[in-house]
């Protein structure tokens, strides 16, 4: 019989062991280390715990340990626990329709298991004696009883340890710690009745007791950011909204703090991100985005969280109507807050307001006049007076001007000598364009305007000079800021950077996440100028910036450069931009300021110089032509 017969008559298809099951499961739920402490911390939160500590060595690359306070596990549980399916949470599959849990596939712990060494340690409340749970590679390598305290202590050892592809898909530490920052961020908000601590390399990042949404977000991201909310709450049949917006003033480009839950779980919904940024169209710019923790309320039976493995994805039966309850909800609120910001009572350092007292008397209040008290007098006796116990006398500016010739003198001087410098109307040269070009001008580029050489400014904002196409009206600061921009960028390149130490230290309060951003990122930011050290774990001070950072808060600056950091991989080259633009925007003329026409006619031609200069870096019009045609129309020409 040939061989093709063979493998014709038998069989094909097999049961996959469960520990390649396992990895395969693996791949959707635990994709790097942040996965793995939001399963582990989700579980802990059914089990309900009311305190739990994130241990990390290696941004959870060597150790990741979750210990909680929760229920515990008997022997029999513990081992079962790792087993694919094997869950708590529901029975019947009339149990999704009807979660109060964040988990309930069961494939979390041997999803775990199956990509690191798992060292587990559990005891539940009222029990004598504990068990330990040794598993590698899905492989169960030992249990016994152990001494623990109730609840539940898991370490995961070496995640991807026997998988060399997937361990090399890991990002560098930093990278790694900043997803796992963001990851703890949702779920401390939406778990705000837990106490938590995350403790990386021995560092304590974060640790917080319970309390309100407002005082964990103060707690995530600074206390200024709990000064620029406002509470949403709305309550109907369908559903009941309740969270927090950001004040329109206050929206970022970079970095803006956006979360949504629905009954306690994190969630994307682009359907209501769109709902609530609608609410401020024309209060923020088109770039800009607005803060936002909202949490939904609903029946569970209205909602499918069963889309994605990691459970993201959520499904609404009453969507449309919810995104307009949620858009209502949003425009009061703005609409209450839009022209002050919303106060307080609540907060820790709020005013203390005394009871209303019928019985008290208000005490009428007293008035004295002195009725020879002579402004415009100019001996001290007649102009002193006394309030309070303080002598007053008016200075030399509050007295009258006594010889009006005087006063009107300079005027009249400056007005004649103006009506003589005036041209007379029958010399030509007045409508006379001479042409003067500087090297830089004549080097520009054949598709940038041609100018005329005579120019005037309008309004000390704007400069105003003839080309062959019309008219054309240049923004003084704006061009500055591209001329500015291209010079410092091309210094930062080559790496020529002066430094200016600060006369006094300036002091910046960041986030933990944002703090730890930076440490990572100081010896790029002292390569790009900056003196920067540490003086607690949210706390940073500025000794040293940029020579040319001239006016510019190095706060501010230093802020806006990690929120470039933020969102992923940024390396030294990929904040020169933001940083020359920061530079250019402290360093260039403002509007309205006076220039000359020699100051004027230097912009135009280092303008025109530029590779791009008709827009800022940041994409805003610097120039706009008149065009002939329009101002033969304005003449019925």
């Amino acid at each position: 019989m040939s061989n093709f017969a063979l493998i014709m008559n038998s069989d094909v298809i097999r049961l996959l062991p469960d520990s390649v099951a396992n990895q395969i499961a693996a791949g959707e739920v635990i994709q790097r280390p942040a996965s793995v402490i939001k399963e582990l911390v989700e579980n802990a939160v059914d089990a309900g715990a009311t305190a739990i500590s994130i241990i990390l060595k290696d941004a959870g690359r060597t150790l990741i340990q979750v210990v909680d306070n929760g229920c515990g596990m008997s022997p029999t549980d513990a081992r079962m626990a790792f087993e694919r399916h094997a869950t708590s949470k529901i029975a019947a599959a009339d149990d999704l329709y009807s979660l109060h849990t964040m988990g309930f596939r069961g494939e979390a712990l041997p999803s775990i298991a199956a990509v690191a060494q798992i060292d587990l340690r559990t005891m539940r409340h009222g029990d004598s004696v504990g068990t330990r749970l040794l598993i590698s590679e899905s492989k169960f390598e030992g249990q016994e009883p152990a001494t623990c305290v109730p609840g539940t202590n898991l370490m995961v050892k070496n995640i991807f340890f026997h998988m060399p592809a997937r361990r090399k898909f890991l990002k560098k530490d930093s990278i790694e710690l900043s997803h796992i920052l963001r990851e703890f961020e949702r779920l401390a908000l939406v778990n705000t009745d837990i106490d938590f601590t995350l403790i990386h390399n021995d560092t304590t990042l974060h640790q917080f007791p319970k309390g309100t949404l407002k005082q964990r977000i103060g707690a995530l991201f600074g206390k200024n950011l709990e000064g620029h909310i406002a509470p949403v709450s709305t309550e109907t049949s369908l559903v009941k909204i309740e969270g927090f917006i950001g004040m329109p003033r206050h929206a970022k480009k970079r970095g803006a703090q956006q979360f949504l839950f629905v009954n306690g779980r994190n969630m994307r919904h682009p359907f209501f991100h769109k709902a609530i940024i609608k609410c401020y169209e024309n209060l923020i710019a088109p770039d800009s985005q607005p803060s936002y923790f909202i949490n939904f309320e609903v029946d569970p039976a209205t909602i499918d969280v069963n889309i994605h493995p990691q459970k993201h994805e959520i499904k609404f039966e009453h969507e449309a109507a919810i995104w307009q309850i949620l858009e209502a909800a949003v425009r009061e609120t703005l609409g209450k807050t839009q022209a002050a910001g919303a106060l307080d009572f609540d907060a820790e350092d709020a005013p203390e307001i005394p009871l209303f007292d019928p019985a008290a008397e208000a005490g009428m209040p007293e008035v004295s006049v002195d009725a020879g008290y002579n402004p415009f007098a100019e001996t001290p006796s007649a102009g002193t007076r006394e309030s309070a116990g303080v002598t007053w006398r008016p200075s030399s500016s509050n007295r009258a001007p006594q010889d009006w010739d005087k006063l009107y003198e300079n005027f009249s001087k400056k007005r004649d000598d103006a009506f003589a410098e005036i041209p007379s109307a029958d010399n030509d040269d007045i409508f006379t364009v001479a042409p003067a070009r500087t090297e830089a001008a004549a080097a520009a580029p054949a598709s940038a305007p041609q100018t005329s050489g005579t120019c005037f400014q309008l309004r000390a904002s704007y400069i105003v000079t003839g080309s062959h196409r019309g008219l054309m009206v240049v923004s003084q600061r704006r061009a500055h800021i591209r001329i500015l921009y291209e010079r410092y960028l091309a210094a930062l390149s080559a790496g020529d950077v002066a430094s200016q130490t600060l006369m006094f230290d300036e002091e910046v309060e960041l986030s933990v996440s944002e703090s730890a951003m930076l440490e990572t990122m100081l010896p790029v930011f002292e390569s790009l100028g900056f003196g920067l050290t540490c003086k607690s774990s949210t706390t940073w001070n500025i000794g040293a910036v940029p020579a040319q950072l001239q006016g510019a808060s190095p706060a501010e600056i230093v802020t806006a450069l990690l929120e470039e950091c933020v969102t992923g991989d940024k390396a030294r080259e990929s904040l020169l931009s933001p940083l020359a633009l920061s530079m250019a925007k402290a360093a260039a003329v403002k509007a309205p300021q006076v220039l000359t026409e020699a100051e004027m006619e230097s912009i135009l031609s280092e303008l025109f110089s530029c590779a791009e200069p008709s827009y800022t870096p940041d994409g805003l019009t610097v120039m706009s032509i008149i065009d002939n045609d329009e101002i033969a129309n304005r003449f019925n020409l």
